[in-house]
């Protein structure tokens, strides 16, 4: 057997390639979008790709299923549990609790595993010739290292009401049927730490079925159905703007797009006639740079881990953009805002030179300056992490204003006092100055050493 596991760091994401090597098929689980990777696989192995499995209807990524079809001649085989709302729209092999697959000498067996969403599936994988008994299973969003699946997406993100409490409840029956399995079992999930699917999710790529029963929270809660219900549903983080549109997109007919595009460098006068017609500009330049000189009216989403999911939050799927960035990031960056289908891409400047005007710098304060503009009445503090981060600890009389829904609460930014913003080690509070002063305010000063500065100098904090 082959196995290969693929994970996407700017997602959190895990995909898994398995193969027969007797006969030279291989199945991939949960494809990410730039699917080039799975392919290349493949080939370096000899192998051709037959089957692909999703676990769910994915809500923090574009699946790649389809255009991993479309180039490889594989069936797709989907989840068509879950009723009638929650059908692949497309063509697609269906499968059901119990269904078993095989391929070669390996057996895929389906289980029906929703409280994350209603037709999630887990897929358990048995090697025949090495044991007749199953060796891993592939839990998608239904358990990670250290954690479960959150029911609350689909209310929280999509807007389907009263879907948290009735996923709760599917999840604690779906956690008894993984208490039952073998505890050798390996655990491959779908995603690791950073991934906004839980609350606390574990750095290390796999467990066993008997790790996680020692301890995993959900497993200690299997005799208590209400304890278990309100502690899954309890500081969740803020889903993701855009995990609504991946939901609608993963499952009807959509465009492909079968290789990373190649973008187009703009003129000086290409890039002005833009900014004319409002075309945003994403500068992806790292914090300290954009401060010492940006655009007018450009917004700073750093080209690291977290880019695509910043993107997701303040761009949407119809409008154009620019992007601010070094040619060398140029594959890296298309294939992370491929992932979440942010596919609009009008073009790149690879230096903010390229703008003819003189470049606004930003305002910075320093940890002495804050500390004394904590008493100084004619100052707001603004915290601009998630509410979960704010309650767990905060500096004394700063107010929450998450940075996601920032442009959605600038009512809540004083235009009549100064403004310090923080976070907690500086990336949002760039994301939050640069959006601030788009919108018009010029009393904002950012405190970007934030909270990792104030708590290394042992300052106190209030929950």
């Amino acid at each position: 057997m082959l196995f290969q596991h693929i994970y996407d760091k700017s997602l959190a994401q895990a995909s898994y390639l398995i193969g027969c090597q007797k006969v030279g098929v291989a199945a991939v689980i949960d494809p990410k979008r730039d699917v080039d990777t799975y392919i290349d696989i493949a080939k370096q192995n000899n192998m051709k790709i037959t089957h692909i499995f999703e676990t769910h209807i994915h809500a923090d990524f574009l699946s790649g299923a389809r255009e991993l079809a479309a180039l490889t001649g594989a069936e797709m085989y989907l989840s068509d549990e879950g009723g009638p709302d929650w059908q692949y729209q497309f063509a697609h092999q269906g499968l059901k609790d119990g269904d078993k697959i095989e391929m070669g000498n390996l057996v895929f067996e389906i289980i029906h595993t929703p409280g994350h969403t209603p037709e999630s599936i887990s897929i358990m994988l048995t090697d025949t010739p090495a044991s007749k008994e199953p060796v891993m299973i592939f839990t998608g969003d239904f358990v990670f290292v250290g954690d479960i699946g959150r029911p609350d997406l689909l209310e929280k993100a999509a807007g389907i009401k009263g879907t948290q409490d009735v996923g709760a409840l599917q999840m604690y029956d779906s956690i008894k049927k993984f208490d039952a399995l073998p505890d050798y079992i390996q655990v491959w999930p779908g995603h690791g730490a950073g991934s906004a699917c839980g609350k606390a999710l574990g750095a290390v790529p796999s467990t066993t079925v008997g790790y996680e029963k020692i301890r995993n929270w959900a497993l200690q809660y299997k005799e208590n159905k209400g304890g278990f219900v309100d502690y899954l549903l309890a500081d969740q983080p803020e889903p993701p703007k855009y995990f609504a549109m991946m939901k609608k997109l993963n499952k009807v007919d959509r465009p492909l797009l079968t290789a990373v595009p190649k973008l187009n460098e703009l003129s000086t006068s290409a890039l002005m006639d833009a900014m004319e017609k409002g075309i945003k500009v994403i500068d992806t330049r790292n914090k300290t740079d954009f401060a010492a000189g940006f655009i007018p009216g450009s917004i700073n989403i750093q080209g690291n881990n977290a880019f695509a999911t910043w993107a997701g939050w303040f761009l949407t799927y119809e409008e154009p953009f620019i992007l601010v960035a070094d040619p060398s990031q140029l594959d890296d960056l298309t294939r992370k805002l491929m992932r979440i289908g942010l596919d609009n891409i009008l073009g790149y400047i690879s230096s903010v030179s390229v703008y003819p005007e003189a470049l606004q710098t930003a305002k910075m304060i320093g940890f002495d300056d804050f500390k004394a503009k904590l008493n100084d009445n004619n100052t707001q503090i603004i915290d601009l992490r998630g509410v979960a981060e704010y309650n767990t600890g905060h500096v004394k009389g700063a107010e929450n204003v998450f940075v996601g829904t920032i442009l959605q609460n600038t009512d809540k930014i004083s235009k009549d006092k100064d403004v310090v913003i923080h976070c907690q080690g500086g990336d949002r509070a760039s994301i939050a100055y640069s959006l601030l002063v788009k919108e018009g305010f010029t009393n904002v000063t950012n405190y970007s050493p934030g909270m990792n500065e104030w708590l290394a100098k042992g300052e106190e904090v209030i929950s």
